[in-house]
């Protein structure tokens, strides 16, 4: 006698159920239909996830209250510098190669706030050292100006770290960044500010224009400020260093 566990037996009950008009194989459980369809309508329904690429990214600490924080913990230059070094929120920092603090004696009664290092400044972690330094240098000692000599002259800039190809820097570094500015002119304490270029001027005096600028008695962090050209702009248009020499001259009259 075949049993059902041959291969025959079962393959002749199959062929028995399929033409007794069996077309659908169910279990031996029962299978709410409902149930399933409704589960799958749910399923459908369902808010489906933002890929990963299109989902809003975190928002980030605010780089400028960070700035404040930290500048505003530095009881010194030399705390200020390590502060600079240490901090993380401009992505300048990650393309150049040196931080740029500053050149002369901070004890000097006259503080130069340049714009932004070239590639001479970025290679030498020093602030106006190529051809425009070179002129700078020049200029200051037509007034009896030296930044090697002590109490004579102290020089940096509004950002410390090259942009890419010497690019104007951007508004959000240039705020990201000036809190260390104003937290370096506090401790340096200059009786006399100059604002080389456009950069130094829109940073402390929220303007631009530094041709109309130039030549006039501001303020910067409570400090009498003058506007002047940048060497670099004396170095492409000659014409202009009669006026740069009226202004080293109100420079040297201000320091009496």
């Amino acid at each position: 006698m075949e049993t059902w566990d041959s291969y025959e037996a079962a393959r002749a009950a199959l062929a028995w159920q399929v033409e007794l008009g069996a077309d659908e194989a169910i279990c031996e459980t029962p299978v709410d239909r409902y149930a399933a369809s409704a589960a799958a309508q749910a399923e459908r329904e369902k808010p489906k996830a933002e890929p990963a690429h299109l989902q809003p990214a975190p928002v980030a600490a605010d780089p400028v209250a960070d700035a404040e924080r930290v500048a505003g913990a530095a009881s010194d230059l030399d705390g200020l510098r390590a502060a600079m070094a240490a901090f993380d929120g401009c992505e300048l920092k990650r393309g150049a190669r040196n931080l740029v603090f500053a050149d002369g004696d901070p004890a000097a009664r006259l503080l130069i706030l340049g714009e932004a290092p070239g590639r001479d400044e970025d290679i030498a972690g020093r602030p106006f050292v190529g051809r425009a330094g070179q002129l700078l240098d020049r200029m200051l000692a037509a007034i009896g100006l030296d930044r090697t000599a002590p109490a004579s002259v102290y020089i940096t800039n509004v950002l410390p770290w090259r942009p890419p190809q010497n690019r104007d820097p951007k508004p959000d570094e240039i705020a990201m960044m000036l809190p260390f500015v104003r937290r370096h002119i506090e401790l340096a304490a200059p009786e006399v500010i100059v604002l080389m270029g456009n950069i130094a001027c829109q940073a402390m005096l929220g303007k631009r224009g530094i041709t109309r600028l130039r030549g006039q008695w501001s303020e910067a962090c409570g400090r009498p400020a003058l506007p002047m050209v940048h060497p670099a702009y004396l170095l492409r248009n000659p014409a202009a260093k009669r006026e740069a020499w009226a202004d080293l001259l109100a420079v040297k009259d201000r320091l009496g």
